[in-house]
């Protein structure tokens, strides 16, 4: 990979990081996208190497910045991290076993039915978890 090429990865990585630490999304909905769309990757090739890019704790200076203002619920976020782990590895073994073509309209489903969700509008919940709360009042 030459230093362009790099460099356009960088950016990707800083463009997606940015909108990941403001409304929690990334590889499924930024970075796949971008890889098939702007650098050709094919459907699963993009899958894997989004997956690779997040690889390495990178949320942790920005969830650094949320628990500081009390927005972090410790116990649902360790709970989703258990699911996700067995749930990465069953989807990257159902995902070998479909072909491309279904891959990549199953995903184009996926992205409209969640773009819709957000453009209907959403009731929030009537009773929320409660957050953690900020570290400077727990000190």
């Amino acid at each position: 990979m030459n230093w362009s090429s790099m460099g356009a990865m960088m950016g990707l990585g800083l463009g997606a990081g940015i909108v990941g630490g403001m409304f929690g999304i990334g590889g499924g909905l930024i970075i796949v996208p971008a890889l098939i769309l702007g650098f050709g990757f094919d459907q699963k090739s993009a899958t894997g190497t989004s997956l690779l890019a997040q690889l390495l704790p990178v949320a942790f200076l920005a969830v650094r910045e949320f628990w500081k203002r009390g927005e972090v619920n410790v116990p649902s976020g360790l709970g989703i991290a258990a699911g996700l782990v067995f749930g990465t590895l069953i989807g990257a073994i159902l995902t070998g076993l479909i072909p491309p073509q279904v891959m990549k309209r199953a995903y184009g489903v996926f992205l409209v039915c969640v773009g819709v969700y957000f453009l209907i509008g959403t009731k929030p919940p009537s009773k929320a978890l409660p957050a953690v709360a900020p570290v400077e009042a727990r000190e």
